[in-house]
């Protein structure tokens, strides 16, 4: 009877026959011993190995003197394997003896005691149990790709970085994204947890790209501030946010940079080729307080994103194993941070032939423990501690498993497992979902896609209608389309009209070109809209595609400029003097609530002989002595900037000019406008220099305040310094004409040092 022996690490080993019945105590089977999944399956019979002799009678002599019990063992040994490929502890088969392998031995060796030849056999089992060397480590399988499809949900990016900023008015997420296609389409789900009565936290995510994103963001549930370039990001929907449109930022250190100016930078990850991103907004607590990028970074719980590039799957059929039992191994490689995670494994066989036999080997990290759910019973072979969906409170002690390839193929044969239907290799990641669709019909490779016929309906028509985007100039509107983005979505496009089919947009070579004036091809002009349809055919569709596209009519919008020489913005002026700070305001006339008006940029001009002054560029402040300050009620664009005090030559005069963007809310366009006001400049201490109102007021209270001081310090001196209320009786009896002149003089004296006539004391 086949015995199986648990070796001392826990996990189940080879099978070795017997040929000694009664010299070891019967041993549990592998499947007594491997938890099941959801029910236990009854144990597999173990192969039966027949004894056999070494020789006719092993008791007899030949007639040469020679014993037969006594093999060479280099000729013909009992416990050399068969196959040399199969280890030291593979099971013995039996050798037949024949004369010429035997030796020729003294008589005593036919009296060997046959309690010492058992405990020689007890130890040669015990040795082989323990030794380093099994059969995993040199089991042959040929790893192929095969049908099996993986995908993982992981928190590791590629470089980024988790800060913790409690006191942040302004939290930035910053994603950067990288994709290896033309056109691709990205699902971001933002979710932020209830604040339990603390202030409202203002949120800003800025994303960025090098390639055109179809970007599908649902309305979270609370205002969201999104900042992007609308050349490369195209929304689904962009209703409920607060958009800011980036341009001209080509690096990561423009995007930091300009992040920076809008606040805190809590998180920033940069991703490759992701199809799903999850991003928390909720501080991490444990988190540095500074964002500072590292590789290879492990965001936790802030983010976790789905790649779009499948994993490689492989498999291959074990030799030698009979059957139909099929294993997936699932092997995941150590993480840059060793911290204790739970990795959730999703298994789901698509079987049409009923319930397969099947086994799930996982190895991964000691600190990585498993939930498992799964629609098929399963045997589960894991290292650490797992526990299944069902029950999640109930803990499974796992087994020490190798950490090679081979040694887990080797496990998955001594499992009696005849195919390995998958074998993936990835590395630490938060969710793993397996799903097979040929489970127990043996290996079915991936062969070599060969396209015969393109697929009719090939074409992504709603990703296309997204490029759609008009651009508005000076009563004209303009789409584009580039053809590289056209053949990547697989279209083919017949005509692209407006709504009046003779306005066809011109092939340009690289791209098509549809452009109208105002007054041409229907379009609707009303006070501040202009908009139009768009007609595309398609080859792959019988009915024409339709979008409806707007321009804002800025013949309807009046921009002003208004410099103030206070915060309060109540009192315009054109003086401003050198290192005085001003306060410039940016507003558009008539004021509606749809639109929203952005600062691009900034200068004032100080002539010729003086070098321009960089005070906003890219919507950010440039230097320390700009700043950009909330906007007005009505939505009016402010900062506030200082003037230098010295400049050699002292300049008279200078023009502000701002350049704007007017942005619907909830559609893809803008128009920009620059505006200019001509600014009089003076010096300190200027002859003829008029005082404005903010110097007026200030002397007017420095003197009001000096005369206070004053009447106080002299009310103070004069209560110190009086003779006492109380005087003595004065004696009735005639005085000299001398000392009443004396009296009245005093008398006199203490009048005049009141504070209220203090002229005469001089």
């Amino acid at each position: 009877m086949s015995q199986e022996l648990p070796t001392a690490d826990g996990h189940t080993p080879a099978s070795i026959c017997s040929h000694w019945p009664g010299l070891l105590p019967p041993l549990p089977s592998i499947e007594a011993r491997t938890p099941s999944l959801l029910t236990p399956r009854p144990a597999t019979p173990a192969r039966h190995c027949t004894p056999v002799p070494t020789s006719p009678d092993p008791s007899a002599d030949t007639s040469e003197g020679w014993s037969r019990d006594a093999v060479a063992p280099a000729a013909c040994s009992l416990w050399v394997p068969a196959r040399a490929h199969a280890g030291p502890c593979a099971c013995p088969q039996p050798c037949p003896w024949t004369p010429d392998k035997a030796q020729h031995t003294d008589p005593g060796v036919d009296s060997m005691d046959r309690s010492t030849l058992s405990l020689v056999v007890a130890l040669l089992l015990a040795v082989c149990s323990l030794s380093p060397t099994s059969l995993a480590e040199t089991v042959y399988c040929d790893l192929q790709p095969v049908d099996p499809e993986v995908t993982y949900i992981t928190s590791q990016v590629s470089e980024g970085c988790v800060a913790h900023v409690p006191n942040a008015t302004v939290e930035v997420y910053i994603l950067f994204l990288k994709f290896s296609r033309v056109v691709s389409v990205l699902e971001l789900t933002v979710q932020m947890s209830k604040q339990n009565g603390t202030r409202p936290r203002e949120v800003l995510l800025v994303l960025h790209t090098e390639k055109t994103v179809y970007l599908q963001l649902q309305n979270p549930g609370f205002l969201l501030h999104l900042a992007y370039d609308p050349s490369m990001v195209i929304f689904q929907k962009t209703s409920g946010f607060n958009i800011t449109h980036l341009s001209n930022f080509t690096t990561k250190i423009q995007v930091l940079n300009w992040a920076r100016t809008r606040g805190a930078i809590t998180s920033i990850a940069e991703l490759n080729d992701p199809q799903h991103v999850f991003l928390h907004l909720d501080q991490a607590p444990r988190s540095p307080s500074s964002c500072r990028p590292e590789p290879h970074m492990d965001m936790g719980h802030t983010l976790e994103w789905l790649p779009h590039t499948k994993a490689l799957v492989r498999g291959c059929r074990l030799e030698g194993v009979a059957g139909h039992k099929e294993a997936h191994i699932l092997r995941v490689l150590p993480g840059p941070e060793a911290r204790p995670r739970t990795v959730t494994v999703k298994v789901e066989l698509r079987c049409a032939l009923g319930d397969p036999e099947a086994v799930l080997i996982l190895q991964g990290p000691p600190y990585v423990s498993w939930l498992i759910d799964a629609n098929h019973n399963m045997q589960i072979l894991t290292t650490g501690e797992y526990s299944i969906k069902i029950f999640p409170d109930k803990n499974i002690p796992g087994f020490a498993l190798p950490d090679t390839p081979q040694g887990l193929l080797g496990e998955a044969r001594r499992l009696n497992a005849s195919v390995v239907a998958s074998f993936v290799e990835l590395p630490v990641a938060n969710v793993f979902s397996l799903r097979a669709s040929s489970c127990g019909s043996g290996l079915q490779t991936s062969p070599t896609p060969v396209q015969t016929t393109p697929p009719k309906e090939s074409c992504n028509q709603e990703l296309l209608m997204s490029l759609i985007q008009p651009k508005c100039s000076d009563d004209v509107m303009t789409l584009v389309l580039k053809k590289d983005l056209i053949s990547t979505l697989k279209c083919t496009i017949m005509s692209l009209t407006f709504w009046d089919p003779s306005c066809q947009a011109e092939d340009r070579g690289d791209q098509f070109v549809l452009h109208s004036a105002y007054s041409n091809c229907g379009m609707q002009v009303t006070e501040s809209v202009v908009s139009n349809e768009v007609v595309v055919n398609l080859l792959s569709s019988s009915s024409p595609q339709r979008k409806k596209v707007q321009c804002l009519n800025m013949e309807s919008f009046s921009f002003q400029l208004g410099l103030y020489l206070t915060s309060q913005f109540l009192q315009a002026s054109n003086t401003i003097e050198l290192g005085q700070q001003g306060f410039v305001q940016v507003s558009v006339s008539p004021s509606i609530p749809e639109l929203m008006l952005q600062l691009d940029s900034c200068q004032l001009d100080l002539g010729p002989e003086a070098e321009t002054v960089e005070l906003i560029q890219s919507q950010a402040a440039k230097g320390s002595c700009v700043s950009l300050l909330s906007p007005s009620p009505h939505g009016d664009a402010r900062f506030s900037f200082l003037l230098r005090g010295y400049m050699v030559p002292t300049p008279k005069a200078g023009t502000l000019s701002c350049t704007v963007a007017l942005r619907p809310r909830t559609r893809s366009l803008e128009v920009h406008r620059t505006v200019s006001m001509r600014l009089n400049i003076v010096s300190p201490g200027m002859p003829g220099k008029t005082l404005v109102l903010p110097a007026v007021l200030g002397i007017t209270f420095g003197a009001f305040l000096i005369g206070a001081l004053l009447t106080a310090a002299l009310w103070y001196i004069y209560s110190h310094t009086r003779p006492p209320s109380k005087r003595e009786p004065v004696v009735a009896v005639a005085a000299p004409a001398s000392s009443e002149s004396s009296s009245t003089n005093h008398s006199i004296g203490s009048t005049q040092s009141t504070p209220c006539s203090t002229s005469s004391m001089a």
